[in-house]
């Protein structure tokens, strides 16, 4: 059996930071100049009690409640997050109780960032290819907010929460419709992009709250998210045309072969350097985060069901995914499409 993408949703918390609100937080900034970088008009925030776990179960609600599946058919849940409700127990197994998942399902979190939903889809696709699981209801959910300095305009201009709730199931198809698969990790450029302090190796105290300003004005402690702007650019302008080339040769294919490149939805700057390096046409290429922001792990999905809406992914679309970032990871994929149910 094959893995297929059968279903998407997703869920964004209700509170929202526009770019103008920023600006005037920033008045250096001017509202322009944020959208002329990011393409990003507002990025929504998790409430101070909203953790992923709550996000993860409104998206999948969102899944159930369109009557495509239901809750007793899902029989594994694979979360994405970087930021669960506890260091134990896993948030997938709160997830499973809280939506009424069957106790026989396997449920587990995995922690990765931006390359998570394609990692999520070979997981997906090993398990079902392998006859372990037939129906899996893949999540992702970041509540990155809460890292974030409010004093730090280099991040909060940025990134922004969200969850999505995917179904891949079984199909009989005598091809792959997922696959293959090009991975990459780089663990010297963990440092560019990190919480410092919050677990084992350096827990969260009154020193690691104490808070420091920039060369560049940014105001953040160790207890907040750090991001070396400069070196994950030059990272991923290195990364992912090669990961892109080396998934087409893998596949045997060329870049005319593939209808859209989806690629992890970082920022407009860095997404149209890609798109140009790599020759692409616009209309291949679509940029969906301007009403969310990057959302993470959530960027390849949620752009994913709004290209589906959008009619620009008809049955047997050949689609390539790509994932990159927070790490160094990354990966890349492609995608035959076949249809939401």
């Amino acid at each position: 059996m094959q893995a297929a993408v059968s279903a998407i949703e997703y869920y964004l918390p209700t509170k929202a930071i526009s770019t103008a609100d920023l600006s005037a937080e920033f008045p250096e900034w001017p509202a322009e100049k944020i959208d002329e970088k990011t393409g990003i008009r507002e990025r929504h925030i998790a409430a101070p009690g909203e953790c992923a776990s709550d996000m993860a179960v409104a998206a999948a609600h969102k899944l159930f409640e369109s009557g495509k599946y239901r809750p007793d058919q899902i029989d594994y849940l694979l979360l994405c997050t970087q930021s669960p409700d506890y260091f134990l127990p896993s948030t997938a197994c709160l997830v499973q109780d809280r939506l009424g998942i069957p106790t026989h399902t396997g449920a587990m979190d995995f922690n990765l960032g931006c390359s998570g939903f394609v990692y999520g889809l070979g997981l997906a696709q090993g398990l079902i290819s392998s006859g372990q699981a037939a129906t899996i209801l893949l999540i992702t959910a970041e509540t990155y907010s809460k890292f974030l300095n409010p004093r730090d305009r280099s991040v909060r201009t940025i990134f922004g929460d969200a969850a999505a709730a995917t179904v891949l199931s079984a199909d009989p198809s005598p091809t792959p419709l997922i696959g293959p698969f090009v991975y990459g990790t780089d663990g010297r450029g963990g440092p560019n992009l990190i919480v410092p302090a919050g677990g084992m190796r350096l827990q969260r105290s009154s020193e690691t709250a104490v808070a420091v300003r920039d060369d560049g004005g940014n105001v953040r402690s160790q207890d907040d998210l750090y991001m070396n702007g400069a070196e994950i650019f030059n990272f991923t302008l290195d990364v992912v045309p090669q990961t892109v080339k080396s998934l087409l040769e893998k596949a045997g294919l060329t870049a005319g072969d593939v209808d859209l490149f989806v690629f992890h939805q970082a920022n407009r700057f860095m997404l149209d350097h890609l798109r140009k390096r790599l020759h692409i046409a616009a209309e291949k290429f679509p940029v969906t985060m301007s009403h969310c922001g990057n959302t993470v792990s959530s960027t390849i999905p949620i752009a994913l069901h709004h290209a589906a809406a959008e009619g620009k992914l008809g049955p047997g679309a050949l689609v390539m995914l790509v994932g990159f970032g927070v790490g160094y990871s990354w990966g890349a994929t492609l995608l035959r499409w076949s249809g939401l149910r």
